[in-house]
Formats: C-alpha cells, structure tokens, sequence
C-alpha cells in the first residue's frame, strides 16, 4: 500500500472520530407522567444575523415569571439565551390542541410580530438539552431525502414571485410537538429517555362558541386527531393588516417510541448537509491531489538539491577553478541569507509569535472536537474551549516572539512583548467591542452584557498578557538561534530580479495552493456559521489542517529556493507572506459566499460578516504566514549547513 492509500486511512479513521460522542451531560430517565420541561431559546434570522429574546414577542409566559437559566461565557458569545416557558408537558402523556392561553393583542403588539415574520425569523426551543427542528423534504438525485432545520418559523409569509412583495402574512399560534422516546432497558418500561424533538408549526385562526372560559373546547379543533400539514384547518390566522387581534395560543403532544439511542440522537442535527456524499469525495479527492502535488515537489527539491549540495562540496580542479569562477546560485548568498531583515524586523517577531500561538491552540482545538469532547449538547463549549486555550497559550506566543526578536539581535523585548500581547488581540477585541455595541443599539441579545465583557477583558489582561512576557523573558534568557554560516559585514548587492520573482507575484502563486487545500472544507465551515447549522465533522477538518500545514510549508520552501538561486537573500519577509497570502483568498472567497449564498438583507448584519471575516483571514493569514517562515528557516539552516564554506 502505497503512501496516498495510508494517509487515505488515516483520513478516514480520524474523520470517524468525529461520530464518537461524548456530550458532557448524563441521560436522564423520565418516569411515566413526570414533567417535562419546555425551555425556549433567543430567536433568529438568516436576514439579520441579530438575535432576539423569545419575550420580547408577546408570547405567553410562564405563572412563575420569566426565569432565565445560568449561563457561561461560551454561551453569552454564542447568543444563547435560555428561558422557562409556559407549555406543560408530562412524560408519554398525549395532549391534543391544549389551550397554552388566550390573549388580545393591540396593533403595535401585532406589528412586532409582522416585523419578526417579514425578517424570516424562527424560535428555537428545548427539551432536555435537545433542539427542536423541523423536517424539510429535500429532493436529493431524484430522491426525497427528509432534512431538520434547526427551530420553526415565528410565521409565514406569502410572496410574490414576480415582485417578491409580501402578499399574505400569517402567526403560527399552534405547534405540534412530535417527541421521540427510547427505553433503554426493555424488562423495565416505565422509565424512558427523550432522543427527538420535531415542532410542526400551524397558523389556525381558532373559533369557539360561546363566553370564553377555561377547558373551552375550540370548534376548530378536532380532539381525535393532532394537527396535521396535510389537512386544512379552518382559516389561517391572517396578521397582513396591523389591526387589533385576539389570539389563542394552542399545542398538541405526540409521543412515539423509538430505536435511536441516547448517544445517537444529535445524529439528525450533525448530519443536516444534504451533500454527504460531496462533501467526503472532495476531501479525498483534495487530499490526493495535495499529496501528489507535495511528492512531486518534493522529488523534484530532493534531487536538485542533492545534485548543488554534491557540486559545492566536491574538491574542483584546478581547470574547474577556473570555469567556475563566476559561479552563481544560492551558495554565492551564504555571508548573507541569515542577515537579519532591514524592514519591521519587530513586526516580524511578533506574527511570528501569535502564529505558533494560534498554531498550538488550533491544533489542540481540533483534538478535543475530533474526540468528541467539545459536543454541541455543551452550548458554547468549542468557543470557550478556543478562548482559554488562545489565553493560556500566551506564553508560547512571547517566548517564540522573544526567541525571533533575539535572533534577529533585537534589544527591546520588552517593547515586542507587548506588542505581542495587544496586537491581534488587541485588534479582536477592538472590532468585537464595536459590534457588541452596534447589537446592543440594535437591542440584540448577541451582545456581550458589562460582565462577560469585564470577564474577557480579565481574561487578557489578567492572564493572557503577563503569560507572554513570562514566556518572553523565559525566551529572551535562551541562547540566541546558532547559524550554520557567519554574515558578513557588508550586504551583498542584489542583482536585479525578473518579474515573476517579485515579492507580490510570488505571494499571489504562493497562496493559491495552501487555499485550495481548504476551500472546500471553507465552504462547509461558512455554511455552518452563517447559515445556523451545526459543524461537527472534526475528523475531516484535523485532516484538512494537517494537509495545510505540509503545503504551506513546500510551496514556501519551493518558492525560497528559486529566490536564493536568483541571489536574493531577502527571503525573511518573502516566506512569511509566501503562504500567508492564502489569508487573502480566504477573504475574497467570503465575500463571493457572501454575495451568492446569503440572503442578509439588514447593513450591520452585513458589516458583522465582512469584519468578521476579517478578522478570519487575518488569524489564517498569521497562521499560514509563520508555517512558512519556520520551515523556511529550517530549511536554509539545512541546506547552508549541508555544504562548505572557505
């Protein structure tokens, strides 16, 4: 079995990982009529990208009041908002069109439901710790294929096909609650476990007859039989005209027993993509071309470089002496290839530094996820998981800052430190403190509240910053990096060099394939982010990581040789940017998703996404940048310590 099929296997034993499920959270058996609690979350918009309380509709609430459930850091950046609801549920018990209440709704109240309607919003309640969805038939190769959204529609909307205006507007005030059940123990019964949750949202227009009074049996209900999509049920309840309205808010109870298991039930949310089968071929398929594109520039550096190493280090003639005298190639810069760089040698040491930050902390991310550990039954877990680790990891950023800094015979590393410490968190801290406040103007429940953005600010200053100059000082104190030639004095003068050598050519090539390593799994990854679906295929990304890692560090180390052999030593800035310009295709790409698959329709949910995504491809820029300036000092420390200097 040849190299590609063992790493082909590796990809597909590490892509099945990512089915191990390791929740965080204990099953809970329920007993037969034990309560069930209905729990809502913040609703959201495909359109907006801004989240909103589930109160702040005028939806009925709970006797008790409104209770909100504890919540972590992790959850308050996601949007999470957990409350307690009015619904009452018990354990198999089968309720058909159970009145919730009934209330009278003034035109501003109807209005802010027009409003959440126009914009395509949805609810997205819970029962034990499960998300509701909804089942969408979807035709796949000719082939119905059934989908789960996550949550259901406020409402609905009819539109115009021709001038997609709003024609009809209808409140979905009866849901359907088709709950799933496994009993885990089959001499026993009485005790079940909750694996599914599927609402079928209804807009009914209710009738009743006669004064109002509680258990009212509504005529357009029918008690035999739940509400079904297929059946028409009267009038729809029509809310196109902002006039004063009364509303009965209604539900039915469906209980089913099913052979899903505990451990299994997220299966329905973490494989919503229709495109299985697309997604694995083109993982695969960019595997092997990645891996066919790395051997063969790798035979092609081996041989070529074996052939100068033998040429330079062979005892010439004295004929040869004399042929070879005017000699070039990238022997001829050895006094000069570890100069250090003439342009922001500073700046340098500290991408640098953040680059193997982010480096260690993504790959111990995608470790955990890959196992199973950051499940999302844990809401929030995989974002806090990122923050700490980018926190802690600190130190690593100010020691190799530190130790580049020194190398480079830097003296002030205490000003690189700190420049380490608040440049790129400083600036996502920056543009996240921005658009907290624009949701907090917006009255979006994204927005960090004082507390958690006092707890990040701890978080960095606290902890994060005097980490780094811990690591800094520890890396300053180190012997400075030993190179296997001396520099001279004198810089050597760079012939003049072709175009396509130039810095920016050689980035924009450079970039182009550490990029296409990835943009496939990008897709996916902008897909779960923006359009609300779940991201759980760890496996696939591990492998796609590593695969970008190994190309960034060929094509950089590809592209530095044929700079020295032009004789031109600059190559400090050149590697890092090299690959780091992978970064900027990342950005243009969002931006073509943006404007092809998106439907944002609001200027600050579009501002969100470009600032976002900013902030993306300036941590993939960092990241890819500094795999490309470490392997191509390696490389040049192998090769200059592979031959004989006189």
């Amino acid at each position: 079995m040849g190299i590609a099929e063992h790493f082909v296997m590796l990809a597909v034993l590490v892509a099945s990982a990512s089915a191990f499920y390791l929740p965080g959270v204990n099953p809970y058996d329920y007993e037969v009529d034990e309560e069930v609690k209905l729990k809502v979350n913040s609703m959201n918009s495909l359109k907006t990208h801004l989240a909103y309380n589930f109160y702040d509709l005028p939806y009925c609430k709970p006797e008790g009041g409104v209770k909100q459930d504890a919540e972590s850091l992790g959850e308050y950046l996601t949007g999470n908002r957990i409350e307690n609801s009015a619904y009452e549920i018990q354990m198999r018990k089968r309720e058909i069109c159970k009145v919730l209440c009934r209330k009278m709704y003034a035109e501003n109240e109807i209005n802010l439901f027009r409003d959440k309607i126009k914009l395509g919003y949805y609810n997205n309640w819970i029962i034990d710790n499960l998300p509701a969805a909804t089942e969408v038939d979807n035709v796949v190769r000719q082939t119905y294929q059934t989908l789960y959204n996550r949550g259901f529609n406020v409402g609905q909307a009819v539109t115009d096909p021709a001038t997609n205006t709003i024609l009809k507007m209808y409140l979905n005030n009866h849901v359907k609650l088709n709950i799933s059940y496994h009993i885990p123990d089959p001499e026993d019964d009485s005790r079940a476990r909750i694996v599914g949750l599927v609402i079928d949202p209804f807009s009914i227009d209710h009738k009743y007859s006669g004064v109002w009074k509680n258990n009212i049996r509504l005529d357009t209900c029918d008690y035999n039989a739940p509400a079904d999509p297929l059946e028409r049920h009267g009038l729809k309840l029509d809310i196109t005209e902002p006039t004063a309205k009364e509303v009965i808010w209604t539900y039915d109870v469906i209980w089913s027993e099913s052979e899903v298991r505990w451990a299994t039930r997220w299966d329905v949310y973490l494989n919503v993509n229709s495109n299985d089968d697309v997604h694995i071929f083109s993982i695969v398929n960019a595997l092997l071309i990645i891996l066919f594109l790395t051997g063969m520039v790798g035979m092609i550096m081996l041989r070529t470089l074996h052939r100068d190493i033998n040429r330079y280090n062979r005892i010439p003639t004295e004929e040869e002496r004399d042929q070879d005298r005017e000699e070039t190639g990238w022997k001829l810069v050895h006094a000069d290839v570890f100069r250090p760089p003439h342009t922001m040698p500073m700046l340098l040491c500290v991408l640098v530094g953040t680059g193997v930050q982010l480096f260690v902390c993504m790959g111990f991310t995608l470790v955990f996820a890959a196992i199973g550990f950051l499940s999302p039954a844990n809401r929030g877990s995989l974002m806090i998981a990122m923050l700490l680790l980018f926190v802690l990891m600190g130190s690593i950023a100010g020691y190799h800052s530190a130790r580049t800094f020194k190398m480079f015979k830097g003296k002030q590393w205490q000003r690189c430190t700190i420049a380490t410490a608040t440049l790129f968190p400083g600036t996502v801290f920056a543009v996240f403190l921005f658009l907290d406040i624009c949701e907090w103007i917006e009255g979006s429940v994204t927005a960090v509240p004082i507390s958690g953005i006092f707890a990040l600010m701890m978080l960095w200053m606290g902890i994060s910053i005097p980490l780094t100059f811990v690591g800094a000082f520890v890396g300053y104190r180190k012997e400075t990096i030993e190179f296997p030639v001396n520099t001279s004095n004198i810089p050597r003068p760079i012939p003049e060099q072709p175009w396509y050598m130039g810095a920016a050519f050689s980035a924009m090539v450079g970039g182009v394939l550490p990029f296409g390593a990835v943009f496939v799994e990008l897709f996916f990854i902008l897909t779960s982010i923006w359009l609300d679906q779940y991201y759980y295929v760890f496996g696939f990304l591990f492998v796609v990581f590593v695969i970008l890692v190994i190309t960034c560090a060929e094509i950089t180390i590809v592209l530095c040789y044929f700079q020295l052999c032009s004789e031109d030593y600059r190559w400090w800035w050149r590697s890092f940017l090299t690959s780091g310009a992978s970064g900027l295709y990342v950005f243009l790409y969002s931006a073509y998703y943006f404007f092809t698959t998106l439907a944002i329709e609001n200027f600050l949910a579009s501002m969100m996404f470009f600032m976002y995504m900013f902030l993306v491809s300036f941590a993939f820029t960092i990241l890819t940048g500094t795999v490309g300036f470490m392997s191509c000092l390696w490389f040049n420390k192998q090769i200059y310590g592979s031959i004989k200097v006189d």
